[in-house]
């Protein structure tokens, strides 16, 4: 990952100070006030369990005659806002593709495998937990890592944390959202409507057509951009994969010496972390936290999955593939990394707050989106807790020295 200028947030201090580049100062950042918009949604919820349902459930029409689309407040937020949080990523994934870390096979070898192992073993745990129940739909929910809650901990704990521990996390936690969007787009897809998908097909012509004749404006992509989440709505596919599309097809490399890429992400990074994220906490983080949903909860199969997946699964995915890549002579671990490192790195990312709440609302209703919730949050309140002591403890040791290789 190429270094870049810091973003300092002066109200913070020295509380979350950058930790390696602007895209990592702001995740730290930002998962400060992810906690505290996630923490207003539980109280909201606990203390006015009626008004927050009511509010976020009230329906919202958009759009003209037979094209309008009703939804509710949380979905516009989940489909739409999202829509923006999604593009970031994309554009992330496209900057790490031609110029970061995952250009380089050898270096991103080790964190993508550390990253489908540490998706795959809580898939299997949650499936294992929830075989012949009613909330095996929800199977993908412990595959994600939240990139701001993990590198926020990571901030906490100050310069002992390395600049090439900080990139594996990075690196695995793109990975991690490549495999995410691909299951999205697979999986939580509604029954596919032809016509419209031949539409989503056609923009994304159009979009490429446009990016070939040097078109270079953000605001010339805007109407496309619209029209390609509208069409993907009604085809039946999660329509925030707009974003994801429009990102990945963002120039990466100056055009006319005008950084496309950097200048998009510079603009809409800080909105995304600091509104829409927090927002989105807001809209679905909030679960009545009663007697009885607790009770219910921890006698819930999906609860029980969703914790095991990934307080367990992303421990024991990550470090075994790590463990069984270097055995087998993929990839390296990075100078100034040691295996132990990797160990404390697993258990943070058990932390699988946003993609994994979006997921559920993708794969429940009712009483199981509750419980969900439930293992949502207490699974990363877990992982946060013991990341910080495993690391804060396994970073006392010695930690190898850097070679000029990597600086």
């Amino acid at each position: 990952m190429a270094p870049r200028r810091h973003i300092r947030v002066p109200v913070l201090g020295k509380a979350a100070p950058p930790i390696g580049s602007d895209f990592v100062s702001l995740e730290a950042a930002s998962g400060i006030v992810l906690l505290l918009a996630a923490a207003a949604a539980l109280i909201w919820a606990n203390t006015d369990t009626a008004g927050y349902t009511s509010w976020w459930h009230r329906e919202l029409t958009i759009g003209p005659g037979e094209l309008a689309i009703t939804e509710s407040l949380v979905h516009w937020v989940n489909d739409a806002l999202m829509t923006v949080f999604f593009f970031v990523v994309g554009l992330e994934i496209k900057r790490e593709l031609v110029t970061g870390e995952l250009r380089d096979r050898q270096r991103a070898a080790l964190p993508a495998v550390a990253a489908l192992g540490g998706m795959v073993v809580p898939a299997l745990l949650f499936v294992a937990i929830n075989l012949g129940g009613d909330g095996l739909d929800g199977w993908a929910i412990p595959m994600a890592t939240d990139i701001a809650f993990a590198v926020g901990v990571l901030a906490l704990l100050g310069p002992r944390v390395s600049p090439s521990l900080k990139l594996f996390l990075l690196t695995l936690a793109i990975v991690d959202d490549i495999g995410a969007i691909v299951v999205i787009a697979l999986f939580y897809s509604r029954g596919l409507d032809g016509w419209w998908l031949l539409g989503a097909v056609a923009i994304v012509i159009v979009v490429i057509a446009m990016s070939r004749l040097g078109v270079d404006h953000p605001v010339a992509y805007v109407v496309p951009g619209v029209v390609l989440w509208w069409c993907l709505h009604e085809a039946g596919v999660e329509p925030t994969l707009a974003g994801v599309v429009l990102g990945l097809l963002t120039p990466a490399r100056p055009r006319r010496g005008v950084p496309v890429l950097e200048r998009l992400e510079d603009a809409l990074h800080p909105i995304s972390s600091f509104v829409i994220v927090p927002l989105f906490a807001l809209a679905n983080a909030g679960v009545a936290l009663g007697g009885d949903a607790i009770e219910h909860a921890l006698s819930s199969p999906v609860t029980i999955g969703i914790v095991v997946g990934l307080v367990v699964g992303k421990f024991v995915g990550i470090l075994g593939a790590s463990t069984l890549a270097l055995r087998a002579g993929v990839g390296a671990l990075p100078d100034g990394v040691a295996l132990r490192h990797v160990a404390g790195i697993a258990v943070l990312a058990g932390i699988g707050f946003t993609v994994s709440l979006f997921i559920s609302d993708l794969a429940f209703r009712g009483v199981e989106i509750d419980d969900a919730k439930i293992g949502v949050l207490a699974a990363s309140a877990v992982a946060a807790v013991l990341g910080m002591i495993v690391l804060r403890v396994l970073l006392r040791g010695p930690v190898p020295k850097l070679t000029e290789d990597s600086t």
